[in-house]
């Protein structure tokens, strides 16, 4: 979405920012660490450091929740000041099981209802939009969306590297057979890569969902969201940043508003979390992580104007809409 005037002033491009919310327990559930079943939690350690990071620079972003930890009466308090503070909730499944393909039709359908009200309950405010652990969605996953009145989805990652990334993912984490079985498309499949990287309608039953995927590098599609950027700087603090500017570049060019995601570990070092420090760029401090997120933030507010995505599924809604009746597309915030 290219700059506009708003008053006679010319006005950034707009992009979308999210966080999805995923808790200690989801990692370990995710590596197939028994102690997941502990429902360990540092989202009250977290969500503190997450608000003052964005209050500082007046940002009001999409929080995806996990039901889950909605329903856990520990988190309530964190849930409704991310709420409080202005930013939206988003749905990011019940279970935060990345293999959403896999359910038969009524678990899907137990999955994303239990989902919606009880993060609706916890943060007095319904969710409209919606993203799968592990970027895993499906046609029935959409239709059942739409029948909750969801406005868009967040879940395509429209890139080859997802089997690569799942490959080093098993040899790090140790996971037996049937465990790599049930995940055998966490991050993705070789198909993913076609998928458009632009705002795109996903029909359904004669309704449609917008579908705002997680941005990648035009053409070559490779991710450079932060936990991407974490891992390079963990080499090359320079690089990383080159690369982003490279890829904001790139998105410019293509006159894309980048649709980026943070992730809880992309704030916190394993000085802060022990128990991960299998995930890439752990070794890397907690404060420094933040200092290195604040930087790259700065780099994206210095281009655009960085917003929700359901703001941003709105209007990308609205432009899709002129498109197709033929009509002059308007350059939308």
């Amino acid at each position: 979405m290219g700059r506009h005037e708003q008053g006679g002033l010319v006005v950034k491009p707009l992009a979308p920012l999210s966080l999805d919310l995923d808790n200690l327990w989801a990692y370990q559930m995710i590596a197939g660490d028994p102690s997941w079943q502990d429902r360990g939690s540092y989202i009250e350690q977290f969500v503190p450091l997450a608000l003052d990071l964005l209050a500082a620079r007046d940002l009001k972003i999409t929080f995806f929740v996990v039901g889950v930890d909605a329903r856990d009466p520990r988190h309530r308090e964190a849930l409704t000041a991310i709420a409080a503070a202005g930013h939206e909730i988003g749905n990011h499944s019940d279970r935060h099981e990345p293999w959403l393909h896999r359910y038969d039709p009524a678990e899907l359908a137990t999955e994303l209802d239990r989902s919606h009200h009880s993060i609706g309950e916890a943060t007095g405010t319904a969710p409209i939009g919606f993203r799968g652990p592990g970027y895993s969605i499906t046609d029935d996953a959409v239709a059942l969306l739409l029948k909750l009145g969801y406005q868009y989805d967040a879940s395509v990652l429209p890139t080859y590297l997802g089997p690569l990334a799942r490959r080093f993912y098993f040899r790090s984490t140790g996971l037996d057979r049937k465990q790599q079985e049930e995940r055998s498309a966490l991050f993705g499949t070789w198909r993913d890569g076609r998928a458009p990287i632009r705002p795109h309608l996903w029909p359904v039953e004669g309704e449609a969902l917008v579908e705002v995927p997680v941005t990648t590098l035009p053409v070559a599609k490779v991710p450079f969201h932060p936990s991407y950027l974490l891992y390079i700087a963990a080499r090359s603090p320079r690089l990383s940043e080159t690369y982003l500017a490279s890829a904001l570049w790139m998105c410019k060019l293509a006159r894309i508003g980048p649709s980026l995601l943070l992730h809880p570990l992309d704030l916190m070092g394993g000085d802060e979390v022990p128990g991960l420090s299998f995930f890439p760029a752990m070794q890397t401090p907690g404060a420094l992580k933040r200092e290195r997120i604040g930087r790259y933030l700065d780099q994206l507010q210095a281009r655009y104007e960085l917003t929700s995505l359901g703001t941003y599924a709105r209007l990308a809604r609205s432009r899709l809409a002129e498109r197709a009746a033929g009509e002059p597309a308007a350059r939308p915030r």
